[in-house]
């Protein structure tokens, strides 16, 4: 074989790689080509098109209940059901519900009451659980809460995941990751996604990094777990002898070796790759004194409760969430895990609700006092709702409640959502929902965005020949104009 013909086929070999890597990630992501060249470190601003409008919210701090709170024992409250306790619960009203492998083997299904004393509060007679929510009753003016939320599934993996990405399978972004995608970051030291997660008492269900993954979308946009002890992110510190200009120098070595990779195959992973690495260089600067709570006034730490002091617990992430927003990150997710609660469900809900009940009222409180509640947006729920029917044998202290999708409870707070306002109604056994008022967990994700100046249907990716987003592709997705002031 002569020289010629072998420097011409290296030369092919060398075009093609570039040529058909870049048409690839071309089909995949147009936005790609645009930022390809991007320099390595370079800030996450988002999309040009985004917001749509103008936002009525910056951020956001979600505080989800993994496992499913009940909300027949918490906000949805009907005096009527006092009545029918014991009772057998009317097919009339069950319709032939799928049910979960847990109680579909039940002969009876009997009707059990809250254990709770409920009282009205506030301006407009809200009905709480004031045995066990003390707190948060004295915020109902401050919040909305949506009483006829809903969703398909009813086990928690894919319950879990359907309510944080949109579709039931694995492997689609999170909320927080679209966010990051579509709006960007508002800090360059700080990632915009940030998860923190806390231990209940209760029965614990697993959790999983795809929850906050970024699916399909770049990798720079997953959100970053927070550990509650040692390093606040793993290997963030820098190692024994290496100070913080060896490690820059170490840095700019390694994207060079990125770089020569990315020009060689344009792949984009690698240029998520070479952004995260400068991320985590930039956040050595930044989280250390994000996590010094100690730094608070004593006022503001009596506000979150004595759990306040312990690392790991949703008082100190609730604190740690305010102080991250306030810094510019985008969103923040607080799991707080043990609410499914098959059984004993009197004292185990009574446990859980104490470890978040002062903590979720001081953050409401603490943004409002800042002035920062006007453009933070608060969520608070978990991914279904408990059944009115007991499961197991009904007892005063021992009975619990299977998971119950048809409608559930959330409240929103801050950022252009009505304050001291309830939406949505439910039967009398609070298993169905009347009057056309049903909110899909999609039509709640539109919202989301929409109170982030996003219209939901404009935040695009294509993927599997598909613009994929949020909301999904196949059913219609509706912004909750009610709950909005």
């Amino acid at each position: 074989m002569d020289s010629l013909t072998t420097q011409r086929r290296k030369f092919l070999l060398g075009t093609g790689y570039g040529l058909g890597a870049t048409a690839l990630s071309t089909l995949l992501n147009p936005e790609l080509v645009g930022t390809a060249n991007a320099a390595a470190g370079a800030s996450n601003p988002g999309l040009p098109q985004f917001p749509n409008f103008a936002p009525k919210a910056k951020r956001i701090i979600y505080l989800f209940m993994a496992g499913g709170p009940s909300h027949i024992d918490t906000f949805d409250y009907k005096p009527e059901m006092r009545k029918f306790h014991g009772q057998e619960l009317p097919e009339s009203v069950r319709q032939g519900q799928r049910l979960t492998g847990m109680t579909s083997g039940q002969s009876t299904f009997p009707c059990v009451a809250p254990m709770f004393n409920f009282e009205r509060f506030g301006q407009h007679g809200t009905w709480v659980n004031k045995d066990i929510l003390p707190y948060t009753s004295g915020i109902v003016d401050d919040i909305t809460i949506i009483k006829s939320m809903h969703t398909e599934a009813v086990n928690h993996d894919p319950a879990i995941t359907y309510i944080n990405t949109g579709v039931q399978q694995q492997g689609k972004p999170a909320l927080g990751s679209w966010l990051s995608y579509g709006l960007g970051s508002e800090n360059d030291n700080m990632p915009a996604y940030i998860v923190m997660i806390s231990r209940g008492r209760g029965q614990l269900q697993a959790l999983y990094d795809r929850l906050w993954g970024s699916g399909f979308l770049p990798a720079r946009h997953q959100g970053v777990k927070l550990r509650s002890s040692g390093e606040p992110v793993l290997y963030l510190n820098n190692p024994p002898g290496i100070d913080r200009q060896s490690r820059r120098s170490m840095l700019d070595g390694l994207n060079e070796l990125n770089q020569v990779a990315y020009d060689k195959f344009a792949d984009p992973e690698t240029q998520a790759r070479i952004s995260q690495y400068e991320m985590a260089f930039r956040m050595q600067s930044e989280v250390p004194d994000l996590m010094a709570i100690e730094q608070e006034p004593q006022h503001v730490l009596d506000l979150y409760g004595d759990d306040v002091q312990k690392p790991g617990s949703f008082a100190r992430n609730c604190l740690l969430a305010r102080r991250m927003v306030q810094q510019g990150v985008r969103y923040v997710q607080l799991f707080h895990r043990g609410w499914d609660q098959h059984g004993s469900l009197p004292s185990k809900l009574r446990q859980q609700c104490k470890d978040i009940d002062q903590p979720a009222a001081a953050l409401i409180k603490d943004l409002k006092q800042r002035g920062m509640l006007d453009d933070t947006l608060v969520v608070w729920g978990g991914e279904f709702g408990r059944t009115i029917y007991s499961q197991g044998k009904l007892t005063a202290d021992n009975h619990g409640r299977d998971h119950h999708g048809r409608c559930f409870t959330i409240w929103m707070a801050g950022a252009g959502i009505k304050r001291g306002f309830e939406y949505g109604m439910t039967d009398d056994h609070s298993y169905n929902i009347l009057n056309n008022t049903g909110v899909h967990i999609r039509d709640m994700n539109a919202t989301i965005l929409h109170q982030l100046g996003i219209d939901h249907e404009k935040l695009t990716f294509k993927f599997q020949g598909l613009d994929q987003r949020l909301t999904g592709v196949e059913e219609p997705a509706h912004v909750v104009h009610p709950i909005l002031s």
